[in-house]
């Protein structure tokens, strides 16, 4: 069976990775036109090249139908329950930079840590009868991370986009999204909490769990690996 090698799909992403691999000796490229998601690649023997979104990457190590992948931290650790069963990290690509991050508005000026935002969410549930709402499309990470530093009177909204819009539309309070240099945040008028780094992320180089493959798929692994110097 072949060693399948999960790519993002499109845009500086995708061209990112494909440079990555370039310059270990790896050549991956498109092999159909720019509507098609197909690809090969030259320089990995038994590794065949598969183009994904990156969200999907996740899904498909826990399917078992690739074993090596880039795609983002955040979204391994959001999708995957036990992640470290699944997939191990090889190589951080030094891209894709994202962090994590809990915001409020800006006009909330007493706010500025977890502590201020607890008491607020309490102040909150008593004031108006519900929980406050946090807009996320990132639910597991987010409860981990509040529950770990016991921030408890809330709720979270899913949110899949736009997610700093949604206290401007009065659907959520606040937000937990990823953000590279904060400047959208700025825009929308909301601030990140001094202490409310959820995860810092970045494209990183997965590959399956040695109980995950068989014995073949593991050795193409190793040797690939190896091949790429990481």
């Amino acid at each position: 069976m072949n060693v399948k090698l999960g790519i993002p799909s499109k845009g500086r992403l995708m061209d990112k990775t494909f440079d990555w691999f370039k310059s270990r000796g790896v050549e991956l490229a498109r092999s159909g036109s720019e509507r098609e998601y197909s690809a090969e690649i030259r320089g990995g023997s038994g590794i065949r090249l598969v183009l994904l979104s990156a969200g999907e990457i996740p899904r498909e190590f826990a399917a078992g139908r690739i074993q090596i992948g880039v795609t983002g931290a955040d979204l391994i650790r959001e999708k995957l329950i036990n992640w470290r069963t699944i997939v191990e990290p090889i190589a951080e690509l030094g891209f894709g930079y994202a962090n994590l991050v809990i915001a409020v508005p800006s006009c909330w000026v007493d706010v500025d840590t977890l502590d201020d935002f607890d008491a607020v969410a309490a102040s909150f549930r008593n004031k108006h009868g519900f929980r406050l709402r946090i807009a996320s499309k990132y639910h597991r990470l987010v409860r981990e991370f509040l529950k770990n530093n016991g921030v408890a009177d809330y709720q979270i909204v899913d949110s899949q986009g736009a997610t700093e819009g949604t206290v401007k539309n009065h659907t959520a309070e606040a937000i937990a999204d990823i953000t590279s240099s904060g400047q959208t945040l700025k825009a929308n008028h909301l601030k990140i909490l001094k202490d409310g780094l959820v995860l810092k992320s970045q494209a990183t180089l997965f590959c399956a769990q040695k109980h995950c493959v068989d014995r073949a798929q593991f050795a193409v692994i190793t040797r690939f690996i190896k091949d790429l110097g990481v």
